[in-house]
């Protein structure tokens, strides 16, 4: 019996990038479905987990302020985000998604054929364990989308 090779951190790191190509290459085609580009489609999938401010928003999606803005602005004219003073800091800004704006994620999510099918080959026991792994490993981290 031919014993597997070691797991180390630079074969799972590889490992991530691959998977994580493949998401985001299934992610970008069902955003562009819905005629949004990569960036915007992360900004509404960050924002599926609650409102977020302009800044945290830049930070999670390692873009500068203008950037975002620019992203806001856009989705917020497609009636997909609205802007809302803090309740903390009325100088700051929160992006809440609209309830068009939780429909189109989710068509988003929903159209990821490739992701969901590879998800699919996993156990729902495989699936919680994998959940639990990567929320344990990233936990604390900014995750785009």
């Amino acid at each position: 019996m031919t014993a597997l090779p070691r797991v180390t951190p630079a074969r799972l790191m590889e490992l991530l990038s691959v998977s994580l190509a493949a998401y985001y290459g299934d992610f970008t085609v069902a955003a562009a479905s819905e005629n949004l580009t990569a960036s915007q489609g992360k900004t509404l999938n960050v924002l599926r987990r609650g409102a977020a401010s302009m800044s945290m928003l830049a930070t999670t999606l390692t873009c500068d302020a203008s950037n975002m803005t620019g992203i806001i602005d856009r989705l917020e004219k497609r009636g997909l985000v609205r802007r809302e003073p803090s309740p903390s800091d009325r100088r700051v800004k929160n992006v809440l998604l609209t309830a068009e704006g939780e429909q189109v994620i989710d068509v988003i999510r929903g159209k990821m054929h490739n992701t969901l099918a590879g998800l699919d080959r996993l156990s729902e026991q495989e699936q919680d364990t994998l959940y639990a792994l990567l929320e344990r490993a990233f936990t604390g981290q900014a995750a785009a989308a």
